[in-house]
C-alpha cells in the first residue's frame, strides 16, 4: 500500500517538517508560540503577539460560518480566469456544447412532429394513414432517444472536463498556500482558508460541471420555442407571450426574497454548526463544569433559529414551481381557447394547436432555470474571486534572484544588532547580539513575552529582521534559499503535531526518502522504540486525530525521532519537556541529549533545571538580552536569572 505521507513533495516536507511546521502547536499557538492564531485567547496577554485582524462581517464564536450569496466585485475578470482553466479542454467543451445544441433541437422538433402527425395522418383519410402514423411515432421515438443520448453525452463530458479544471484550480491554490509566508497564516483563520478550498470551489464546481450546459440549453430552448411558435402561427405566438411579463416579474420578485431567505438559512446553519463543533470539541470542559444544560440551551436557541429560517426559505423556494405551473396552465388555456376559435374559423389546424400547447408547456422551464442559474452563477463568480484573491497573494518573504543554496554548514550562528516587530512601530526585539559556536548549546530563558521564540522565528526566516542581520557560517540568511536553510534546521516543540497516519510515516516525515530501517534506528535513538513495540501494530499502528491515542510524552518522543531522522545541523528545542511529568521528562531529556550531540542547539525552557549544562544561558526580558553566561556564572551574579531560579527551586535545594 502506498504510504500517504510520500505524496507530499520534498519541498513541502522540508518546509513543514524539517523547519518545524510538522510540530505545529495546538490551542491556538503559532509555530513557535509568540504569534497567536485567530480565535484563541491563550496569548491574549503576550506582549510579543501581533494584533489579530478581524475578518468578515460576523464576529465571535459561531458567527460568520454561513455561506453567503454575494456578487463578485469583478465578475468579468473572474469569468475570464475561469475560462483560462477550461482552455486546455477546448475540444471536449466544444463537443459538449454541440451535443447540447443537438439535444435542444431534437427537443424542439418533437412537438412539431406531433403536430404534423395529427394534421397529416390522424385527421386525414389518406390510404397510408397507418404506416404514416408508425413513421411519425418512430420519428418521435428517435427524437426523444437522441435528445436523451445527447444530454447524457454532454453531461459526462462536462463532468470530466469540469472536474479536471477544478483539480487544476485546487492544486494551484493549495500549492500557492505552501509558498506563502508564515505571517499570512497568522493573520488568516484556518476556517476561512478551508472555506475557500472547499465551499468556494464547490460553488465553482456547479458552474463548470452543470451550469454551462444548462445555460446554453435554456437559452437555445427559449429562443427556439419562440422561433417555432412564430413559424407555426404568429397570432398564437403573440397570445402565448402575453403571460411572459407576468412570469418574469414573479420569478424576479420571489427569487429576490428567496435569495435573502436562503442567505439567512445559511448564516443560522453556520451558527448551529459552530455551536456543535465548539461544544463537542470542548465536551470535557462542559462535563467538568456541569454545563450540559447551558450548552443544550444555546444549542436549542440556534437550532430553533435554523428551523425557522429553513421553513421560510423552503416555503419561498416551493412557491415558484406551483406559480409557474399555474401560469403555464393558464397559458395553455389561452392557447386552447384562442386556438380553438382559429380552428373553427379555418385559420389554423388542430395539429398546430397541439404543437403550441407543447411549446407553451416547455416555455416556462428555461425561464425558471435561468432565474435559478443567475444566483448560482453570481455565487460561483464570487467564490472564484475569493479563490483568485488567495492565488494572487504574494509571499512576504521571497528568495533573492541571486540566492544560493546553503550546504555543508558547521552551525556557527550570529545575531548582529537584530531588531524586529510583528507590527510596524511596535518592536519585540531590541538590538539583539548573540553568537552560538558550532556544537554549542545556547539556552534562552525569561518570562512569557520576553522574545525568546521570536528569535527562533527569525532564525528559521519565517520573518525577516527589521534591522541588523542573522548569519549562519558567516552568510546572511537573506542571501540563501529558504528551502536550503530550513533543510538544515530541526525543531522539537512543546506541543507536537502528528498526522492521522501510521507511526512509521510520522517518523518518516522528517525525511521522506528514508528507509524503514532508518526510521526504526531514529526511533531507537530517540528512546521511542520501546513504547512503539508495545503498540497493537507496532510501527504500523495508525494514529487518531492529533495522535490522541498516545500520551504527551510518547508524542514528544516521536517528534524527537522525526528530528533525528532529519539530521539537522542546527537544532531548536522549544519547551520540549514542559508538559510532561518528571519521570517522562528524564526519559525525553536522555533522547534530547543524544539528538543535541555535535549540533548547534537553541533551548527555550521555563524549567531551568533542563538547561544547567548549557554552554551559554541568555536571559531575556522585554525583548532584550539582560544577562548572559553559564548557569553557575549567572547564579553568582544574583540578578534576574538568580531570582528566576530561586523562585522555582526554593525549598527543593534543601530537600
Amino acid at each position: 500500500m502506498a504510504r500517504p505521507m510520500r505524496e507530499f513533495s520534498r519541498q513541502n516536507a522540508i518546509r513543514f517538517a524539517v523547519a518545524g511546521l510538522a510540530d505545529v502547536p495546538r490551542s491556538g499557538m503559532s509555530l513557535f508560540g509568540d504569534v497567536p492564531l485567530r480565535g484563541t485567547s491563550s496569548f491574549a496577554a503576550s506582549k510579543e503577539a501581533p494584533p489579530i485582524p478581524r475578518f468578515g462581517t460576523q464576529g465571535g464564536p459561531g458567527q460568520g460560518g454561513g455561506v453567503r450569496i454575494e456578487r463578485a466585485r469583478d465578475p468579468r475578470g473572474s469569468l475570464r480566469r475561469l475560462v483560462d482553466y477550461l482552455r486546455p479542454y477546448t475540444l471536449q467543451l466544444t463537443v459538449a456544447v454541440l451535443l447540447v445544441v443537438v439535444s435542444t433541437l431534437l427537443n424542439l422538433a418533437a412537438p412539431y412532429i406531433l403536430g404534423q402527425a395529427i394534421d397529416g395522418y390522424m385527421r386525414s383519410a389518406a390510404p397510408d394513414r397507418s404506416s404514416g402514423l408508425v413513421r411519425m411515432a418512430v420519428l418521435l421515438l428517435l427524437a426523444y432517444t437522441g435528445n436523451w443520448l445527447a444530454q447524457v453525452g454532454s453531461s459526462i463530458l462536462m463532468a470530466r472536463l469540469g472536474q479536471q479544471a477544478l483539480r487544476t484550480m485546487r492544486n494551484d491554490l493549495f500549492n500557492h498556500l505552501q509558498i506563502l509566508s508564515l505571517s499570512f497564516f497568522d493573520r488568516r483563520p484556518v476556517g476561512e482558508l478551508m472555506s475557500r478550498l472547499v465551499n468556494d470551489i464547490g460553488t465553482i464546481s456547479l458552474l463548470l460541471t452543470n451550469n454551462i450546459t444548462q445555460i446554453v440549453s435554456s437559452a437555445l430552448t427559449l429562443v427556439g420555442v419562440v422561433i417555432m411558435m412564430f413559424a407555426l402561427d404568429w397570432r398564437l405566438a403573440l397570445s402565448t407571450l402575453l403571460v411572459l411579463p407576468l412570469m418574469v416579474g414573479l420569478t424576479l420578485l420571489v427569487g429576490q426574497r428567496t435569495r435573502r431567505a436562503f442567505r439567512r438559512q445559511q448564516i443560522t446553519l453556520g451558527d448551529l454548526n459552530a455551536t456543535m463543533e465548539e461544544t463537542i470539541s470542548g465536551q470535557r470542559v462542559v462535563t467538568a463544569f456541569g454545563q450540559q444544560s447551558a450548552a443544550l440551551a444555546v444549542f436549542d436557541r440556534r437550532n430553533e433559529a435554523q428551523r425557522q429560517a429553513g421553513i421560510r426559505a423552503q416555503q419561498l423556494a416551493f412557491l415558484i414551481p406551483p406559480l409557474m405551473t399555474a401560469l403555464t396552465e393558464a397559458d395553455i388555456a389561452v392557447v386552447a381557447g384562442f386556438g380553438g376559435w382559429l380552428v373553427l374559423s379555418g385559420m389554423t389546424t388542430v395539429g398546430t394547436i397541439a404543437s403550441f400547447a407543447a411549446y407553451a408547456r416547455t416555455f416556462s422551464q428555461p425561464l425558471r432555470l435561468l432565474a435559478d442559474l443567475y444566483n448560482q452563477i453570481q455565487a460561483a463568480l464570487a467564490g472564484a474571486e475569493r479563490v483568485f484573491e488567495l492565488i494572487d497573494t504574494r509571499p512576504e518573504l521571497t528568495d533573492l534572484p541571486d540566492a544560493v543554496a546553503l550546504e555543508g554548514i558547521e552551525g556557527h550562528v550570529e545575531f548582529r544588532q537584530v531588531s524586529f516587530g510583528y507590527v510596524p512601530g511596535t518592536p519585540v526585539l531590541h538590538d539583539i547580539d548573540l553568537e552560538a559556536l558550532p556544537g554549542q548549546t545556547v539556552a534562552l530563558v525569561g518570562p512569557t513575552g520576553a522574545g525568546k521564540t521570536t528569535i527562533v522565528n527569525l532564525l528559521t526566516r519565517f520573518y525577516d529582521v527589521n534591522s541588523g542581520a542573522i548569519l549562519v557560517d558567516g552568510r546572511d540568511i537573506r542571501t540563501v534559499t529558504q528551502e536550503s536553510l530550513r533543510r538544515l534546521l530541526g525543531i522539537v516543540l512543546q506541543d507536537t503535531y502528528l498526522f492521522s497516519t501510521t507511526v512509521l510515516e510520522n517518523i518518516r516525515y522528517g525525511r521522506l526518502e528514508a528507509t524503514d530501517e532508518e526510521c526504526h534506528a531514529a526511533a531507537r535513538l530517540a528512546n521511542a522504540d520501546q513504547f512503539i513495540s508495545r503498540l497493537p501494530r507496532g510501527y504500523d499502528t495508525p494514529l487518531s486525530e492529533r495522535a490522541s491515542n498516545l500520551s504527551q510524552g510518547q508524542r514528544q518522543l516521536l517528534a524527537i525521532a522525526r528530528a533525528v531522522l532529519a539530521d539537522p545541523r542546527i537544532l531548536v528545542l522549544d519547551e520540549a519537556t514542559s508538559s510532561v511529568d518528571t519521570r517522562t521528562e528524564a526519559h525525553i531529556q536522555e533522547a534530547l541529549l543524544r539528538l543535541m550531540e555535535g549540533r548547534t542547539s537553541f533551548v527555550i525552557a521555563h524549567r531551568l533545571s533542563t538547561i544547567r549544562e548549557a554552554d551559554r544561558v541568555l536571559v531575556m526580558d522585554k525583548g532584550r538580552i539582560i544577562e548572559r553566561g553559564t548557569h553557575e556564572e549567572l547564579l553568582a551574579l544574583k540578578g534576574f536569572y538568580y531570582r528566576l531560579y530561586m523562585s522555582q527551586f526554593k525549598g527543593q535545594e534543601g530537600a
